[in-house]
């Protein structure tokens, strides 16, 4: 009887085994899904990777395709730093993306909260004339924004600069589309214990859209810092430029100095890996609540 007891826990056991080896070996569809992830992760970072190694080369080196340095220098990071502009192009880069998403982040919030909590006529009307103007291209939109700064005057101004992205139709979506989701009893349980508008927005409704606002603030951050088109038109003196009209300089009918735009590019790229991942957590539970709850 004992011997046919521990045969059957044996059989047990190497059953348990085999069924956990089975478990836990990969299938072909897991082994394919990583290697593309790899391939693809590789394709993202190697243009990262160029420019940052290209930093640290000469021009001659960069122009003979040669992915490592053979004569290490920070030239090119003292060139940026100290012989241009880049302090202030930095300076002003900052003040117009961290403005503007601080703007974002109240101004879209609020409009969003409206749209969903409270009852007005037109509320849908509303709601579809800001999502129509995403279909307006910004080319469409320069001339008149730049009439209106003429007669305003607020060309050459940090406002001037700023005032396309205080506001956008995106944000307004994105987090109408949150508040939608957050569940009314909430709401109605503040209003009944004396609470206003203003503080169920501000101390329920934000609480509660916290991912939404994390992506929301990183694509207005890299949208305004990465701005271009705007930036060059409206600024008129060297102070006003921003990063990426700064970087357009080391380009001319002489050629262009690829290595002080890859240290120029290395260096602003910093506040941005910063925000990412500070808010990092934020930013993926927002992407994913972003498809699953819109």
């Amino acid at each position: 009887m004992a011997i046919q007891t521990s045969t059957q826990a044996q059989t047990q056991v190497g059953t348990a085994q085999r069924n956990s080896r089975r478990h836990f070996r990969p299938r072909f569809s897991t082994i394919l899904a990583y290697v593309l992830l790899t391939l693809g992760s590789l394709v993202m970072v190697f243009p990262f990777l160029w420019m940052l190694v290209s930093s640290f080369k000469d021009i001659r080196e960069i122009l003979d395709l040669n992915f490592f340095p053979k004569n290490f220098t920070l030239a090119n990071y003292r060139e940026v730093l100290f012989n241009t502009d880049f302090p202030r192009w930095f300076l002003n880069s900052l003040i117009v993306a961290v403005a503007t998403t601080t703007s974002v982040l109240f101004f879209c919030s609020l409009v969003g909260y409206t749209l969903t909590r409270l009852r007005f006529p037109g509320r849908q009307v509303v709601f579809i004339l800001i999502l129509s103007t995403l279909m307006v291209p910004t080319e469409m939109l320069v001339i008149p924004w730049f009439v209106m700064s003429s007669q305003l005057g607020w060309v050459n101004t940090f406002w001037g600069i700023a005032f396309p992205g205080l506001i956008p139709a995106f944000g307004v979506f994105l987090m109408r589309q949150f508040f939608e989701t957050l569940p009314k009893d909430v709401f109605d349980a503040a209003r009944v214990d004396g609470m206003n508008e203003f503080g169920l927005f501000w101390h329920i409704g934000l609480p509660l859209v916290r991912p939404a606002l994390a992506a929301l603030g990183i694509i207005a951050f890299i949208g305004n810092w990465n701005a271009f088109l705007w930036p060059l038109i409206i600024s008129k003196s060297a102070d006003m430029r921003t990063i990426p009209v700064g970087i357009a300089l080391f380009s001319g009918e002489a050629g262009t100095a690829w290595n002080l735009i890859m240290a120029t590019n290395a260096l602003a790229i910093i506040p941005i890996l910063i925000v990412f991942f500070v808010f990092q957590k934020q930013i993926i539970e927002g992407v994913v609540l972003t498809g699953t709850k819109g």
